[in-house]
């Protein structure tokens, strides 16, 4: 079966972004990339530090409501038909409660070719890129460099702390046929 659906799973500042523009440089084929990122930026600012929506702690810490979980599943069954429909896409995901994060895509994506990327990074180096970007609250990156794959199972695993994104992005063109 030839795949359909690349997700890239890994903490915030891991370096999943420049993989997914490397991928689609790279792929023979044309790749959507969508992610969290779109994701929350499409909600309604009044999601935004509220208790259904989506807060971020000082420290780092995301926590999510039950609208949120509403409107993400959507998206998902959204992205899920799109792929369904014949798109070819990458998502570039953050799995804040491990496994239950991928069964959530996996229930969504019943007989969708998935390959399933873990993108790891060590947490100081992560931490190190979170500050040189200026965009993200500091300490969030620590927080999700391994927490964010518990439990989860890939088909491939990339470690961004050493190795450069087009490096990577080959090695998963390469797994995915």
């Amino acid at each position: 079966m030839t795949t359909q659906m690349i997700i890239l799973n890994g903490g915030s500042s891991s370096g999943k972004s420049e993989i997914v523009r490397c991928l689609q440089a790279e792929l023979p084929d044309l790749w959507m990339a969508f992610g969290c990122d779109s994701f929350v930026d499409a909600l309604p600012a009044r999601m935004q530090d509220s208790d259904a929506g989506i807060t971020l702690a000082a420290d780092g810490e995301v926590s999510v409501g039950a609208d949120f979980r509403e409107l993400e599943a959507a998206w998902t069954d959204g992205i899920a038909a799109m792929a369904r429909a014949g798109a070819r896409i990458v998502i570039d995901e953050v799995f804040l409660g491990g496994a239950a994060s991928q069964q959530r895509w996996r229930n969504a994506l019943g007989g969708v070719a998935v390959l399933w990327v873990g993108v790891r990074c060590d947490g100081a180096v992560a931490a190190a890129r979170e500050v040189a970007r200026g965009d993200r609250v500091r300490g969030m990156a620590e927080a999700q460099a391994e927490a964010v794959h518990r439990g989860v199972v890939y088909d491939l695993e990339v470690d961004t702390t050493h190795t450069e994104s087009l490096v990577c992005a080959r090695a998963i063109i390469e797994r995915a046929g």
